[in-house]
């Protein structure tokens, strides 16, 4: 039977619950258990599907197609292993279930209410992956923070399972803040016991204790907060702001999170964590040889999570290059032919990233005009590889007026035309091609060279696609679709053999990228960079130059 614990927030928002989350089930992972990590959000979609980036950040898609919560991503990323639609609830799919339920007549003409009726299927899923037996340990992350109106069924349901449950089967992690005040030279225990207070008044009892803070809080302070918050001192956890979110998962082996949770779980004849892959790649990422700038060509980039998956690919990939990646983030909204060689002239490799609509997309299709007349190395994801066809299309095919039929559904030339399976559809949420399907690559390609091997699979998450009335053309002048499905003959990859580096991809490989397996293309990309960086300092460096020679 599976054990479960419950990961809360207090005090305010964006602590770092998923990170927490994440780093205790990789430090239970390195013990030899197995175990999964779920997240079950407040807001009333079904799914984040349809959120705009600037809302929630980006849509993680998993194996299984689903679109879920960007936490999600932390938890494949530090875990290895896939999520699943399971993994991933909102208070819009609680609620969705409950009243199909009740107008297929299951509930016998009873009144439906939030107690019992909504706690009982937010329970039903909170247990339902550790009913599979497939995991030792479930661990389930309450979006929001104590307090929340939107939160109260999700801690209510935690409140009946604490009470269900055996005490050595299921216990609480609360996640919270102290405050250091400078003015003071003072951290302040006072926020967390009132969070803490809450949570109880809710009916819960927190079991562990973790305190965000800016500060090490030492032993005095640990027996404040302990006595304060009816636990014990050594089930209060320091968690100071780390360079990294991978030196997470070590500062909780410190502070001995794992050794609490496993002794309140009454888990015996665990073994040593094996946690040596994680060093060496943080030992490789904090110790670069070299460094490289990209440029991130987005129109979401104020906001940074907006990219999530992106980010920290390009984190994997530079500590496996021993390569500091240096992101230079560019407004696509804000680049034009005047100044795209000011804006671009300093990089050694360009992502033009996905997103949707027709805001952005010019600036983008000259930032990859520049790339491929440049030969700066070039990768482009989902709309990004489409901007690299139209940009082809116009600007060596002749095809002035080439477009996508998502910006200029009139276009007399539309290279990116909407899939056929789109064409009927109506509904936005959770109709695109989403999740995992199979490549094809052309054997002596540069993506065949970067995966070694074919078939692929890769992530989906679009309604467009290349417009196979083109390929012969395409291919005649030099861009090459080197993946495609097998089964559609869609085009997944284009790329430009008399180019140094330049590709794009339909699919969103930084959804697969973790820390024991970075993704290859991000890989090879960071390799490309490094290796134009060089060319670029050994012209500036006559002498460097003779070296490299």
């Amino acid at each position: 039977m599976a054990k479960y614990i419950f990961v809360t927030g207090g005090v305010t928002s964006s602590l770092g619950k998923g990170i927490i989350a994440a780093s205790l089930a990789k430090l239970l992972q390195s013990r030899g258990l197995r175990v999964t990590i779920q997240k079950f959000d407040p807001y009333i979609n079904v799914d984040p599907g349809t959120l705009n980036p600037y809302e929630h950040g980006e849509c993680f898609v998993t194996e299984d197609g689903a679109e879920t919560d960007l936490d999600l991503g932390h938890y494949e990323r530090f875990l290895n292993i896939f999520t699943s639609q399971a993994n991933n609830v909102t208070t819009g799919r609680i609620y969705q279930t409950v009243i199909n339920k009740e107008r297929e007549g299951a509930y016998l003409g009873k009144t439906v209410q939030v107690i019992p009726h909504i706690t009982d299927e937010i329970k039903r899923r909170m247990l339902l992956i550790g009913d599979s037996g497939e995991y030792d340990i479930v661990i389930t992350e309450i979006g929001g923070t104590v307090g929340d109106i939107e939160s109260l069924p999700f801690v209510e349901a935690v409140r009946q399972l604490q009470w269900e449950l055996a005490d050595e089967d299921c216990i609480v992690i609360h996640l919270t803040l102290i405050p250091y005040l400078k003015a003071a030279g003072e951290l302040k225990t006072k926020p967390t016991q009132h969070s803490v207070k809450l949570l109880s008044e809710n009916g819960v009892r927190p079991n562990i204790i973790v305190c965000r803070t800016e500060k090490a809080i030492g032993a005095d302070l640990k027996r404040k907060i302990a006595l304060f918050c009816n636990v014990k001192p050594e089930a209060v956890i320091e968690a100071m702001d780390a360079s990294t979110i991978y030196e997470v998962p070590l500062k909780m082996l410190q502070e001995k999170l794992d050794i609490t949770v496993l002794k309140l779980l009454h888990i015996n004849g665990y073994a040593a964590p094996d946690l040596v892959k994680w060093k060496g790649f943080l030992d490789k990422l904090k110790r670069p040889t070299g460094k490289v700038t990209i440029g991130l060509i987005g129109k979401y980039i104020e906001l940074q999570d907006a990219y999530k998956s992106i980010l920290e690919s390009f984190v994997h990939a530079g500590a496996m290059n021993e390569c500091k990646v240096q992101i230079v983030n560019v407004h696509s909204e804000h680049i034009t032919d005047a100044n795209v060689s000011e804006k671009l002239g300093a990089l050694d490799g360009l992502l033009v990233a996905p997103g949707f609509g027709l805001r952005g997309v010019e600036g983008k299709i000259t930032a990859v005009k520049y790339a491929r007349e440049h030969n700066l190395p070039f990768f482009g994801i989902c709309l990004g590889m489409q901007m690299a066809v139209i940009e082809f299309a116009r600007n060596v095919l002749g095809l002035k007026d080439a477009h996508s039929t998502e910006m200029d559904a009139d276009t007399k030339n539309p290279v990116i035309a909407l899939m056929e399976g789109q064409k009927k559809v109506t509904a936005k949420g959770g109709t695109m091609r989403l999740g995992a399907y199979p490549c094809e690559l052309k054997e002596n390609s540069l993506a065949y060279n970067i995966y070694g091997h074919t078939p692929i699979s890769e992530r989906h998450r679009h309604r467009w696609e290349f417009n196979n009335k083109y390929l012969e053309q395409f291919e005649q002048a030099g861009m090459v679709a080197s993946g495609k499905n097998p089964a559609t003959g869609l085009v997944e990859i284009v790329e430009l053999p008399a180019h140094p580096f330049f590709i794009g991809v339909q699919y969103h490989p930084e959804l697969k990228s973790t820390v024991e397996n970075p993704q290859p293309i991000f890989m090879n990309f960071i390799k490309a960079a490094k290796e134009f960086a060089n060319n670029k300092n050994a012209v500036k460096n006559p002498a460097l130059q003779n070296e490299m020679s």
